[in-house]
Order: C-alpha cells, then sequence, then structure tokens
C-alpha cells in the first residue's frame, strides 16, 4: 500500500505499522476531505488505504467513499483475492475486470466493530437479535434516532448504543434511556464498554435504570440487554433460546 489516508487519532494508533509509507490525515469532522484526498490518490494511480476504527462499513467511511465515486460518476471494479481469481479461472470463469483511467478497483477490508469487541468483553449480550443505533446526531435528525431507539426498545432487541455521549449532546443518553424505560424493567443488565481493547479499556455493568449515571463518552459503546438478558457473576448474557427447547441440566457426555 503507498498511501494511508485517515482520522488523525487513528492513524496515531498504527504509526508503527505503516513506517515508510505516505500519510494523509485530517482532524475529526474531515471526512469529506479525507476521503477527497484518498480518492484524488487513487485516480492517479497509487494505490490508497483509508483506514477506520472497527469495521469501515459500520459508522465508518466505506459508505462515503462509495457514495463520493458515485457523485463523481466514477466506475468501480471489485478487488479479487488471489484465491478467488485462481478459483474462477478454474471453473472456467471470467475474470475480474481490471480498472483502467476511467476507473478505479475498490476493496472493504472486513474489522471487528465496537460492539463485537465490547461484546467479546462483557460475556455474550448480542447471542439473540440486536439493534445499533448511533445516538450521535451530527448527521441523523435527532427526531429520527428517537424513532429507532422506540422501534428498537418495543421489538425488544438488544440495543447496541453508539457514541451516547459527547460534550455537546450530553442529554442524548438519558432521552433514550427513557425511551427504553417505557417497555423494559429498570433492573435490565446495562453493560458499558470504553475503548474496548485499547489502554484505556473500561467494562463494567449497571442497569437500565442506573444508565444516567454511568460514566460514558464517545469511545464507550452501551449495551441494553432485552428481557431475557440476565448478569451472571461479572458477564452479560443474552440466551438465544436453547433452554426453552433442551434441558441444559442434563449431561449430555457420553460415559
Amino acid at each position: 500500500m503507498a498511501v494511508v489516508a485517515g482520522y488523525t487519532t487513528y492513524i496515531d494508533l498504527i504509526r508503527p505499522l505503516i513506517e515508510g509509507k505516505r500519510v494523509v490525515s485530517t482532524g475529526m469532522k474531515k471526512e469529506v476531505e479525507r476521503v477527497e484526498a484518498a480518492i484524488d490518490i487513487a485516480r492517479g494511480g497509487e494505490s490508497c488505504a483509508i483506514v477506520s476504527s472497527g469495521d469501515p462499513g459500520i459508522y465508518a467511511m466505506a459508505g462515503l467513499a462509495f457514495e463520493m465515486c458515485r457523485q463523481k460518476g466514477i466506475r468501480l471494479y471489485a478487488r479479487r483475492t488471489p484465491a478467488v481469481e485462481s478459483w474462477l479461472r478454474s471453473a472456467g470463469g471470467e475474470p475480474a475486470s481490471s480498472p483502467s483511467e476511467e476507473g478505479l478497483a475498490i476493496e472493504v477490508v472486513p474489522g471487528i466493530p465496537a460492539l463485537a469487541a465490547g461484546a467479546s468483553l462483557l460475556g455474550a449480550p448480542l447471542t439473540h437479535d440486536f439493534a445499533a443505533v448511533s445516538l450521535s446526531d451530527l448527521l441523523t435528525p435527532w427526531e429520527t434516532i428517537e424513532k429507532r431507539v422506540e422501534a428498537a426498545a418495543s421489538a425488544d432487541f438488544v440495543i447496541a448504543i453508539y457514541n451516547p455521549k459527547s460534550k455537546k449532546r450530553s442529554g442524548h443518553l438519558a432521552a433514550a434511556q427513557k425511551i427504553i424505560l417505557k417497555y423494559r424493567n429498570p433492573k435490565t443488565p446495562v453493560g458499558i464498554v470504553t475503548g474496548a481493547m485499547r489502554d484505556n479499556q473500561q467494562v463494567h455493568i449497571t442497569t437500565l435504570g442506573d444508565l444516567h449515571q454511568a460514566p460514558v463518552d464517545m469511545q464507550t459503546t452501551v449495551f441494553v440487554g432485552n428481557s431475557n438478558t440476565f448478569e451472571y457473576l461479572d458477564f452479560m448474557v443474552t440466551p438465544r433460546g436453547y433452554s426453552k427447547k433442551y434441558n441444559l441440566e442434563t449431561d449430555h457426555r457420553k460415559s
């Protein structure tokens, strides 16, 4: 990879991994400029990686890259791995089109999203159906966010909340809590994970009734349990439903 583009904070986290690479970094709220620069670099003939935290397709930069390419009318070609290309050739399939001056090859590399990293630290809070909602209203009207929280709460989804609070949005989490309390018991377990897998990692479990008192920031992911979620020792668990179908007390091991 010739060039790496990303948010300054994320670039700093991976400095040891990108030594010797040309770097394009921008600050908060400069996402458009960052992707614009990456597209220009790619159209100039160099490969460029746009880095995000977590997974690039979940509240991150992949969507914006596709949006801007569509806006510019850039033809895109999916990059295939060598293994896939080899299989296609052996099966008599068509090889992938090669990018030309009229188009770009694009590849979205999956990562570990905050909800997956946070869930692993809590135990198993996402074993059943869940919804993810961001409380940031920078790009989405707050009225829309409220409707989504209400829908998720009324349908008894486990709710993974991104961007729960910032200096300018100090009341959004309390507002979401109030909506969810219309449908959930105040004793419902809620997992709080800040800085998952980073040096500032903090993990603890509280209740829905006490959620407004929890220490959260923009690096926090909040996991609100559903009606069946329980706390066991220091873990938060949402059962998939096996106990309704099988006798979990039976020893199934062969003697």
